[in-house]
């Protein structure tokens, strides 16, 4: 039987965000930024939506090559369990630093670092496609025998590991730091200085890191994410943006060794002819200004109270995927997808962002009257058609204010 222990932790995820942030409340630590929080538990959101859809290629791959070519088969024994662990462990750091070092696949993970702050919220920041290749990595383990549902625990526990890890208020950790991915290695990782970038790609474990030359302590104070800010708040616009470039320097690159390059190489390759190599530049932590473009402050409770009942909506689908038809599942994942990219938008002013939300509204309204209403999931949207209605009039008269 399968558990999905990442969808179970949720409220325990949020349970210690609100625990950290009420401690850097009390402290005074500027760890958090709405609009970046807001960003990054989009991100989440729409993982998790559209995990619902690859997380099955994936355990199907991996069953696939279990019941059909595997050369071995494991008892369940605790011994099995620990050599399970620090496989997983290992080929966890492979796939982790190969996403950082091959172009076609960093610009799956690259989500997971534009956040500029680093607190709880960034261990959610996950990318909506990276699960779709990221099982290949594992296959391995396949092959020898370790069954499927003891391959799919062993690796939610080793993702939930990471969660933690994620913070500033954690400092030295003391011995622990020789052999445990600790906060203040993986802080490393999400840097962009220059002597941090590609270092520290663990997951539970930092021994790989010390055995393969990726391992950097933590020194100078971090500046976090990407050389080239995504300065966006629009989760579509940040899974899809580093694919646009990559296809974009595919279509000026001249031969098809260079076109192959394009996407093989690591990230700040470019051909010749469009400059070579570019090098991240030096930068400081008092030099780096972060993205936060002024917005009207009066849509805050606004975009708070709607973002909140895109976080119910998703939470009820992660829990009644099954009961629904395949085209209920994905309008209800698109009006949640539109929804987290109209917050963005209005916190960034676009000029679009009034249209898209009024398109919101309507795509609302008109989702359970077009398919059949008799499961939950379309009942809890037909119950709700008097949201719709309040959320458009409290909306114009923002805009009127």
């Amino acid at each position: 039987m399968k558990v999905d222990y990442i969808a179970l932790s949720i409220p325990i995820f949020f349970i210690l965000i609100a625990v950290e942030l009420g401690y850097a409340f009390y402290k005074k630590l500027n760890y958090y930024r709405l609009n970046d929080s807001l960003a990054n538990l989009s991100q989440g959101i729409g993982s998790q939506l559209v995990g619902i859809f690859l997380k099955t290629i994936t355990f199907f791959g991996y069953l696939f090559i279990y019941e059909s070519w595997r050369f071995f088969s494991f008892p369940n024994t605790i011994w099995t369990w620990l050599i399970l662990f620090m496989g997983v462990d290992f080929f966890y750091y492979w796939f982790h630093r190969l996403s950082h070092q091959i172009n076609a696949l960093w610009a799956a993970h690259i989500v997971h670092h534009q956040s500029e702050e680093y607190n709880l919220t960034v261990a959610l920041r996950q990318s909506w496609f990276q699960s779709g290749f990221s099982w290949v990595f594992y296959l391995p383990l396949a092959f020898v025998g370790f069954e499927p549902v003891m391959f799919l625990t062993v690796s939610a526990f080793n993702t939930l590991y990471q969660f933690w890890i994620h913070t500033r208020a954690i400092g030295d950790m003391g011995f622990l730091e020789w052999f445990l991915n600790t906060p203040s290695h993986h802080r490393v990782h999400h840097g962009s200085n220059p002597k941090y970038i590609d270092k520290n790609h663990a997951g539970t474990l930092i021994i790989w890191d010390r055995l393969f030359g990726t391992f950097q302590k933590e020194e100078e104070e971090v500046v976090y994410g990407i050389t080239t800010p995504l300065a966006s708040w629009n989760p579509v616009w940040a899974n899809i943006h580093y694919w646009i470039e990559l296809f974009t320097t595919f279509n000026r690159a001249k031969g098809i060794k260079e076109k192959l390059f394009v996407f093989t190489k690591s990230p700040g390759w470019f051909p010749e002819a469009m400059g070579g190599r570019q090098f991240p530049k030096e930068i400081t932590i008092n030099s780096y200004v972060k993205y936060s473009p002024d917005y009207d402050k009066r849509f805050t409770i606004y975009i708070l109270f709607q973002f909140v009942f895109s976080l119910i909506i998703a939470s009820v689908l992660l829990f009644t995927a099954a009961k629904l038809h395949l085209l209920q599942l994905i309008a209800s994942v698109i009006l949640v997808i539109m929804s987290l990219t109209a917050y963005g938008s209005l916190m960034e002013q676009k000029k679009w962002a009034v249209s898209l939300e009024y398109f919101r509204f309507l795509f609302w309204i008109l989702c359970p009257l077009v398919f059949n209403a008799e499961v939950f999931f379309i009942q809890l949207l037909i119950g709700n058609t008097s949201l719709v209605i309040l959320s458009f009039i409290w909306f114009k008269r923002l805009l009127r204010a």
